[in-house]
């Protein structure tokens, strides 16, 4: 009661500037402890997404590992393929691929229902030409033996080694296959039936005639 006017207008002044300065140092403490919070939650803690922009229907909330699935025929942790090896750990199949057509045979020959005989006949030519590539197969692989075994023979002799052309393989190849045709008598009519075949092409490449 015994102030004056102009003294209370500034203690209210002043008491105002108080307030503001404790409201403004209240605000800058509770700042770091939100970074607080961000730092203890660390990568563990969960995904904090902006208000501003719509949350996505779908989303990661947890990282799942991708499976990575390995081929073992093109895996280097499988090894490297050589046939020699393979055929010789595998050997074994050959005999029993040998008894499964023998019962074929046999099933063949009691069977007298018409289409099951034409299912064991279709199954045994099957069977028959897969014998007959494998045995051509072995039949490359020991001609290319050969031949390694040429070149390092010409190798230690000092002279320098040959290398056979693509083209030169298959020369030989088709001159075996002919000598192989000629000796069980089938040479004319592998030749009749290529000639066949030549001819459907020759056909085919000529214009239409309309």
């Amino acid at each position: 009661s015994d102030m004056s006017f102009e003294e209370l207008l500034k203690m209210q002044s002043d008491v105002k500037m108080k307030v503001c300065k404790r409201v403004a140092a209240g605000k800058r403490t509770t700042k770091p402890a939100k970074a607080m919070v961000k730092q203890q939650q660390g990568k563990k803690g969960p995904l904090e997404m902006s208000a501003k922009r719509p949350v996505p229907f779908l989303r990661q909330v947890v990282p799942v590992r991708k499976k990575v699935q390995r081929d073992p025929r093109f895996d280097d942790l499988s090894g490297e393929y050589k046939p020699e090896i393979f055929m010789k750990t595998y050997s074994f199949l050959d005999s029993i691929k040998k008894q499964e057509k023998e019962m074929v045979q046999k099933q063949l020959k009691k069977c007298r229902d018409a289409e099951q005989k034409e299912k064991l006949q279709q199954l045994l030519n099957r069977m028959t030409q897969q014998e007959q590539a494998q045995k051509q197969q072995q039949k490359l692989r020991e001609r290319e033996l050969s031949l390694k075994r040429q070149q390092r023979e010409l190798a230690k002799q000092g002279k320098k080694p040959f290398f056979l052309k693509k083209s030169e393989k298959r020369k030989l190849e088709l001159a075996e296959k002919y000598a192989e045709l000629k000796r069980s008598g089938k040479l004319e009519s592998f030749l009749t039936k290529k000639r066949k075949r030549n001819a459907i092409k020759d056909k085919r490449r000529l214009p239409s005639q309309k």
